[in-house]
């Protein structure tokens, strides 16, 4: 009786040279969105014909480090109860993403610069649901303003966030205050004018 050919499985070694290789890309990125194959391979201890052997190219090798960014980050905010009153959803979104998203703007930048036009969106779309959800659901309560489209209000979230980042990685703003002053700036820009 023949059994059906097993599902192949990689090596424990090799799962931990993917391991090193993502690691080394995030940290390589984030020093210098061009950094090279070459580069990558070193700081993760591996050989440039290793690395291929797992990221056919470095478009590939990107493309895998944001995606683990963004998983990484998924798998906290999944966590998160975005229920019950619209401005401390937001305000508890905020303050457990930012950091988050921070971490990963680098990568972020080297994937905007090697992907494909639309890719990174496609990547970062289950995010981006998560916070328009959110929006439109206080937009629906009145708890935020509705003269302003949801998509736009999402987009000045994802802004705000970044150029905290960018800040704190400059000096310009201190790590500890981030979260708040970012929490709110955006909860003022998303009260109704008026209120």
């Amino acid at each position: 009786m023949s059994h059906p050919p097993a599902k192949p499985t990689r090596r424990a070694d090799a799962e931990q040279n993917v391991a090193k290789i993502l690691d080394a890309a995030v940290a390589c990125l984030s020093r210098d969105a061009g950094a090279s194959v070459s580069e990558i391979a070193k700081a993760a201890g591996v050989g440039r014909v290793t690395l291929y052997g797992h990221f056919p190219s470095r478009e590939a090798l990107v493309e895998a480090a944001l995606r683990r960014a963004l998983d990484e980050g998924d798998a906290v905010l999944q966590t998160l109860d975005l229920t019950g009153d619209p401005r401390e959803a937001l305000d508890a979104l905020i303050k457990s993403s930012w950091l988050l998203v921070a971490q990963s703007t680098a990568v972020l930048e080297a994937a905007q610069e090697t992907l494909p036009p639309g890719r990174v969106q496609e990547l970062h779309a289950k995010p981006a649901q998560r916070v328009d959800d959110l929006i439109r659901r206080g937009q629906a309560e009145g708890a935020f303003r509705v003269d302003l489209p949801a998509s736009w209000l999402t987009g000045v979230l994802h802004h705000v966030i970044h150029g905290a980042a960018i800040d704190v990685a400059k000096g310009r703003l201190n790590n500890a205050d981030a979260a708040r002053f970012i929490a709110e700036t955006i909860l003022a820009a998303y009260t109704k004018p008026g209120g």
